[in-house]
């Protein structure tokens, strides 16, 4: 009788360094080497290192594996055990969880890496927009990284070099371009990116990370989390909003995705279908995640949830980090001097000469403060967050279209 052998891996194969690049929000990128027992939120710290960042619990990073589905990364599994793509790895940093309040948020940094997102939102048709908040999001954009407008440095078509949404017509770039003439003068660019936020945050599609689906009839639509609760878009339109407070369980079986909460004292179940058992279960883990960061009061209220599930036996999980009101609360007590933010500078010229070049690392560019101010103009001062007037957006009609759905599973987004 022959007795069967069980070999355990060699030192040298556990102690093997695999190479993975992060992808940052500028598009530059770092890369760090892992081991095979490395976990996810070696990741995360080592890219909040990079920046100096504290406010790091509204971030992720995010990998497409073999069959192109999405994933957030695990921070308390091994890398390893989730990437099922070829070494090297490839992610990307992104915003997983957005602000409720962006004014709350108590660093210029991390406000800064917000509106890059939110800029990537808006150029992907993420972010929906009527055209006036189309033109003054546009504007503000345009203000922070060229500054105050030079007749002597840009022509009269700068605006057109802009890439800055998925449909962007001349009467736009006229708006935005007198918006920025005439409305912005005399902003920096952490002031003009405060103002960028502001506005975006009331914006229904603010934070929602679109899921396409379809529903009980067979028409298509996407579902979204946000701060508020589980949305529903078809075309521009939302026709459901279901708040965290009446929602009382997600749940997946195979392709089917299960709603079911209160509307009007009335017991309420959607149903949704996505296109693989894979997006099915991502959609789910992704509402558990949400629901736990935007309505649970404190961490240690957060339960492992289950859903059965044939095609996944067992399904578990449980979000691990500190919710939102923890965060806010945390951000309060930051008392360290704020690091400084680096900005890639974006002169016309580079603008016209890379536009569809990859983005280089970002260098350091001090900010456009009293330099750039209008002559006889008083310094502006960038207000505290608690003094901050929200300015609120009603999108009574939504002008712009989510992209189509190979889009909305790019790893670039």
């Amino acid at each position: 009788m022959k007795m069967l052998r069980f070999r355990s891996p060699s030192l040298r194969s556990l102690d093997q360094e695999i190479l993975c690049t992060i992808r940052l929000l500028d598009d530059s990128e770092i890369s760090c080497s892992i081991q095979r027992d490395t976990k996810g939120q070696f990741l995360l710290d080592h890219v909040c290192n990079h920046y100096n960042l504290l406010e790091k619990d509204y971030f992720g990073i995010r990998y497409v594996d073999p069959e192109k589905q999405r994933h957030w990364l695990e921070p308390n599994k091994p890398v390893v055990r989730q990437m099922k793509s070829l070494q090297p790895y490839t992610m990307c940093f992104r915003v997983k969880f957005y602000p409720h309040e962006p004014m709350k948020i108590k660093e210029e940094l991390t406000r800064y890496l917000l509106y890059l997102q939110l800029k990537r939102d808006i150029y992907h048709g993420r972010l929906l927009c009527p055209f006036a908040e189309a033109a003054y999001l546009g504007a503000c954009i345009v203000q922070a990284e060229l500054g105050d407008y030079d007749p002597e440095e840009h022509p009269s078509d700068y605006i057109r070099d802009f890439k800055l949404f998925p449909k962007q017509s001349p009467k736009l770039e006229r708006k935005i371009m007198e918006i920025h003439k005439n409305e912005l003068r005399g902003q920096c660019a952490a002031l003009a990116e405060l103002n960028m936020l502001q506005r975006a945050h009331s914006l229904e599609t603010y934070g929602v990370d679109p899921h396409p689906c379809k529903d009980f009839t067979g028409s298509t639509a996407f579902l979204g989390f946000t701060a508020t609760g589980f949305v529903v878009f078809q075309g521009n339109k939302r026709i459901h909003l279901l708040k965290w407070l009446d929602v009382s369980k997600l749940k997946f079986e195979g392709k089917t995705f299960y709603v079911i909460g209160i509307q009007k004292e009335k017991k309420l179940v959607l149903t949704f279908h996505t296109s693989t058992p894979a997006a099915c279960k991502h959609l789910w883990k992704c509402g558990v995640e949400n629901q736990a960061f935007y309505k649970c009061a404190k961490s240690s209220q957060i339960k492992t949830v289950s859903s059965s599930n044939i095609f996944f036996k067992g399904s578990r999980f449980r979000y691990s980090g500190r919710v939102a009101k923890e965060v806010i609360e945390a951000s309060s007590k930051i008392q360290r001097e704020p690091p400084e933010v680096h900005r890639y500078g974006r002169s016309l010229t580079k603008l016209l000469n890379t536009a569809d070049a990859p983005i280089p690392p970002s260098v350091l560019s001090p900010l456009r403060h009293q330099s750039q101010h209008v002559k006889n103009t008083p310094p502006m001062i960038l207000p505290k967050d608690t003094t901050m007037p929200v300015c609120v957006c009603v999108c009574s009609s939504l002008t712009l279209n989510f992209t189509e759905e190979d889009k909305l599973c790019d790893i670039t987004l």
